[in-house]
């Protein structure tokens, strides 16, 4: 195993194709095919599956991506601070519940570590899908919530596809409202007085057990649902509607808008609020700027409650 092939594989999982991959890296398709394929059988996995249709990563294929990205980019780095050569294209992925300290940290980490050449996903999904990502290492960390409901099963779930969870913070239950609702005024609320309102949910695809909820007291009963599947959707029908959503109560007037306020609900529950990542996999540099930009943006984010 090579370096050179370990590029070789980045490169064609890029850009999905053997022939585009070896137009990018001035070789010939047939040297191209050879190279992974010897790879494959020296390491005895399947990196690609191929079909009629093309080649597609295989599972174990996605892991070994991983691992492989990390060599390259600690290469990388070697080659500019010692070689003088200027950076390659830079690759980090996050999955997340819909949180705005996420982003804005997300944000930071561009602005502060993009290079000229760079491709970051950032997936706002469904709960069961971020757990998968960083089990597939696809994306390097995962942002969700445990509480006392869905703690055992979640961890037991993240035991299983050798994951860890860590605590960035603890929030209290809040509810997301209008600043034109009947009830945006109050200093706190209580679940009666919601009764009558629409109450907002992140959707969890097929995977809507109550403990993938985006949302902390997903088994109350409410006469009024509506569930979505991304951010923008949600605060728009908080307005039109005078619905509600329970969260953590971190808001950022600037990404959220200032026409949305978070408001303390009396009853208990506590938010463990944190990343996951796999046990087998170090933070890459990206990785570890991100976490630190999570950080000082929950540090910001949080005095705004």
């Amino acid at each position: 195993m090579t370096l050179q092939q370990l590029r070789y594989v980045a490169m064609v999982a890029e850009k999905g194709t053997m022939t585009e991959a070896a137009t990018e890296l001035y070789i010939s398709q047939p040297s191209l095919t050879k190279s992974i394929r010897e790879l494959e059988k020296e390491l005895e996995i399947v990196i690609f599956e191929r079909t009629n249709k093309g080649i597609v990563v295989s599972h174990e294929g996605e892991q070994f991506l991983a691992y492989a990205r990390q060599v390259i980019e600690q290469a990388d780095l070697l080659e500019e601070k010692y070689m003088h050569k200027s950076g390659r294209k830079q690759q980090f992925c996050v999955s997340t519940q819909h949180y705005s300290f996420a982003v804005n940290a997300f944000v930071d980490l561009i602005k502060e570590h993009g290079t000229a050449q760079y491709d970051f996903s950032f997936r706002e999904t469904q709960t069961y899908e971020i757990i998968e990502d960083v089990a597939a290492m696809k994306s390097e960390i995962g942002i969700l919530y445990l509480n006392d409901f869905n703690e055992k099963v979640l961890r037991k779930i993240m035991k299983v596809k050798e994951l860890v969870f860590t605590e960035l913070f603890v929030a209290k239950p809040h509810i997301f409202i209008s600043n034109r609702h009947p009830l945006a005024s109050r200093k706190s609320v209580t679940m009666e007085e919601l009764h009558e309102y629409p109450y907002l949910s992140f959707e969890q695809g097929e995977h809507n057990s109550f403990y993938y909820s985006e949302e902390i007291f997903s088994t109350v009963q409410r006469i009024k649902n509506i569930r979505v599947r991304d951010r923008a959707t949600l605060f728009n029908l908080l307005i039109g509607l005078d619905g509600y959503t329970v969260c953590s109560g971190v808001i950022d007037s600037e990404l959220n808008g200032g026409n949305i306020v978070a408001v303390p609900l009396e009853k208990e529950g506590d938010m463990h609020i944190g990343y996951v990542s796999h046990q087998k996999s170090h933070f890459s540099r990206l990785g570890i700027a991100y976490i630190d930009a999570l950080k000082r943006n929950i540090g910001e984010n949080t005095e705004l409650i």
